[in-house]
C-alpha cells in the first residue's frame, strides 16, 4: 500500500528497498504526527508539539560510525578518525537491513541539503519511525510540492531502529552501527533511536563532496545585517561557547544555526531548520527558541514533562543533558527566507576558556586563523563530567571532527583561503572566564561580547590600536567603546599576575603539544603562527 505524494519513476523499488508492505511517501506534518501517535511512538504535547525518548541512545554514536573502505575514496577519507569498514561487511549488513524492513511500514521524505541550487545534494530519507521521517522534514530543506513528482535523490539514508548489527558478522563495533558507502551512495543506520544521526549523516556526505568543488563547508552558525546580505557573518563554536545564542541577534538576520557552505559568491544554509538545546532555557534570554517548543510540528526529543499538563521541564536532565527541539527555520521571526547570504566579511570563532587567559577577542591573519580553526580549542571545567576537577583543555579540530570525512587540513586550508581570498576578518572571541581561572575568577560578561562583536562586524573595531599577546601572537584591541581597558587585558584582570602568567605558559604549552600532530602537513606561514610552547 502507497500513500503521500512521489515521483511514480522513482518509488522505494528504485532505490534498492523492496517487499516493503506499507510505505508513506512525504507525508506532511500533520499527517506524520496522526501515524506517530497511532503507532505508539510518542505524545501531542501544548501548541501541537510531538514529544519523544529515544531510550539509551541520547546522543549521537561516533564509536559506531563507519565509511565503507572503497578504492574510490581510500586515498581522500581521514581513516584516524574516520572508522573503515571493509565492502564485504557493508554488502552483508545491507542485505540484513533490507531483508528485515520486507513486510514493514515505512516513511519516506524526498528532501536535500544545501541552500544554493548549485550545490544542493538530493537525498531520500526512508526511515522506519514516523517522528524521524517528521525529525528529517524539519531539519533538511523541503522541495516544493510540484517538484516531488520529478524528484529523484543521489543519496539514500536507509534509518532502522528495531535492527540491531551483529559485530562479527558485520564488521562493527556493537548492535549500534552508522555506515557510509560512497560508491553505492548510501548510508544504513541501525541499533539507535537518536533522530540526531539522520541529519549529520548527511552533513558528513556533503563535507565529503563540498571540498572537490571548491566549496568550504563548515559546522557553524551564519548571519547577515538587515537588508544587506553581503554583510555576513559566521560562528564556529564547539558546545558551550555561546554559537547559537550570539548568532541568533534579533538584530541581524539568522541565515542558519549549524552547518553551511562557503563558495567564491555565498554562504549558503544546509538545513532547513534547527535542532536545539532545550536544558535550561531561558525564555527571557532565548524568546524566539523557548517559542518553538509550544509550536505545532515541533519534536521535543528527552525532556521530562507533566503527562496531565504536558508541561515541560526544562531543568530536570533526568534523561539527559542533552534534551532538544527540532523545528523549521521559518518559527525564527528574523530567519532569511532564502538561507543564504554574501561570502564572509567576518569569521568569528567561539571559544570557552576555563583557564582565564584568553582575552576576549583577538584579531587572527588567515594563518593564525587556520591554526585555531585546526586547533578547535575550548574547555571543560569542573562538574561536567565524573573525574574533571580542574580546567581541561578540548581540542576538536575544525570545529567538528566527528562530521569531517577528509583530513582536517584539507578544510583548514580552504579557509584560510579563502579568507585571504575575500579579505575577510577574523575574530577569536573568548566566552569563558576572566579574572581567573574556573572556581575563582567569573565569566566573562555578555554584554561585553555583545558589544565587541557587534564592533567587529559594524567594521568599527578595525580602527582600534591593537596589541600583539606575548602568549599566542595574536591582536588584541587596547580600547573599545563600551568595554572596560582591563577587561580586554586579561593579565590585568587576575589579581595575582604571576599565577596569570603560569597559567599562560601553560595553555600555550597545550596547544603546542596539541598541534603536533598538524605539523607534516601544513605550510610555513601556519608554522609561523603556531602558538609555541613556554
Amino acid at each position: 500500500m502507497e500513500t503521500g505524494k512521489v515521483n511514480p519513476s522513482f518509488r522505494l523499488e528504485q532505490s534498492g528497498i523492496t517487499g516493503v508492505k506499507t510505505v508513506h511517501y512525504n507525508l506532511l506534518e500533520h499527517d506524520l504526527i496522526n501515524a506517530a501517535v497511532r503507532r505508539g511512538e510518542g505524545e501531542v504535547g501544548r501548541g501541537g508539539a510531538f514529544l519523544v525518548t529515544t531510550g539509551k541512545h541520547t546522543g549521537r554514536s561516533p564509536l559506531d560510525k563507519f565509511v565503507v573502505r572503497e578504492a574510490s575514496v581510500e586515498d581522500s577519507i581521514w581513516w584516524e578518525n574516520n572508522k573503515p569498514m571493509s565492502p564485504e561487511a557493508f554488502a552483508v549488513l545491507k542485505a540484513d537491513m533490507l531483508k528485515h524492513v520486507k513486510g514493514s511500514e515505512m516513511f519516506v521524505q524526498d528532501l536535500y541539503g544545501g541552500a544554493d541550487p548549485e550545490y544542493r545534494l538530493n537525498v531520500r530519507l526512508v526511515t522506519e519511525l514516523a517522528w524521524h521521517n517528521l525529525f528529517i522534514r524539519h531539519l533538511l530543506r523541503r522541495p516544493e510540492l510540484e517538484e516531488l513528482e520529478t524528484f529523484t535523490s543521489e543519496f539514500t539514508v536507509l534509518n532502522c531502529p528495531s535492527f540491531n548489527a551483529d559485530p562479527a558478522r558485520h564488521g562493527c563495533r556493537s548492535e549500534t552501527v552508522i555506515a557510509i558507502s560512497f560508491e553505492e551512495k548510501l548510508v544504513l543506520i541501525g541499533g539507535t533511536s537518536y533522530a540526531g544521526e539522520n541529519k549529520k549523516s548527511v552533513f558528513s556526505i556533503l563535507n565529503y563532496l563540498l571540498p572537490a568543488k571548491g566549496v568550504m563547508p563548515m559546522h557553524c552558525s551564519a548571519n547577515h545585517a538587515p537588508g544587506n546580505p553581503k554583510d555576513t557573518a559566521v560562528f564556529f563554536g564547539l558546545s558551550g561557547t555561546g554559537k547559537t545564542t550570539l548568532s541568533a541577534d534579533p538584530s541581524r538576520v539568522l541565515i542558519g544555526d549549524d552547518e553551511h557552505g562557503w563558495t567564491s559568491e555565498s554562504t549558503f544554509n544546509f538545513e532547513g531548520g534547527c535542532y536545539a538545546k532545550t536544558i535550561d532555557l531561558n525564555p527571557k534570554a532565548e524568546p524566539e527558541i523557548y517559542a518553538t517548543t509550544s509550536k505545532f510540528g515541533t519534536v521535543i526529543e528527552n525532556m521530562v514533562y507533566d503527562p496531565y499538563t504536558k508541561e515541560l521541564d526544562f531543568q530536570d536532565d533526568s534523561l539527559t543533558a542533552n534534551m532538544r527541539c527540532a523545528y523549521p527555520l521559518h518559527y525564527i521571526s528574523n530567519a532569511s527566507e532564502t538561507s543564504i547570504g554574501g561570502y564572509p566579511r567576518n569569521v568569528v570563532m567561539l571559544t570557552c576558556d576555563a583557564f582565564g587567559v584568553l582575552p576576549p577577542i583577538a584579531r587572527l591573519t588567515p594563518a593564525q586563523a587556520m591554526y585555531h580553526f585546526l586547533s578547535g580549542f575550548t574547555s571543560k571545567v569542573a562538574g561536567t563530567e565524573k573525574g574533571v576537577t580542574e580546567p581541561q583543555p578540548t581540542f576538536s579540530t575544525c570545529f567538528g571532527a566527528p562530521f569531517m570525512p577528509r583530513r582536517p587540513e584539507v578544510y583548514g586550508a580552504l579557509l584560510r583561503d579563502k579568507i585571504a581570498e575575500h579579505g575577510a576578518d577574523c575574530w577569536l572571541v573568548n566566552t569563558g572566564w576572566t579574572g581567573g581561572a574556573y572556581g575563582t575568577g567569573s565569566r566573562m560578561p555578555i554584554r561585553a561580547t555583545r558589544a565587541l562583536l557587534h564592533a567587529a562586524l559594524d567594521g568599527s573595531l578595525k580602527d582600534a590600536t591593537f596589541r600583539t599577546d606575548p602568549n599566542f601572537g595574536f591582536e588584541v584591541p587596547i580600547s573599545v567603546d563600551g568595554v572596560s581597558d582591563v577587561l580586554l587585558d586579561p593579565r590585568r584582570t587576575w589579581d595575582d599576575k604571576a599565577a596569570y602568567d603560569a597559567q599562560a605558559a601553560k595553555l600555550a604549552s597545550m596547544f603546542a603539544e596539541n598541534f603536533g600532530q598538524y605539523e607534516p602537513f601544513v605550510g610555513e606561514d601556519v608554522l609561523a603562527a603556531a602558538v609555541k610552547a613556554a
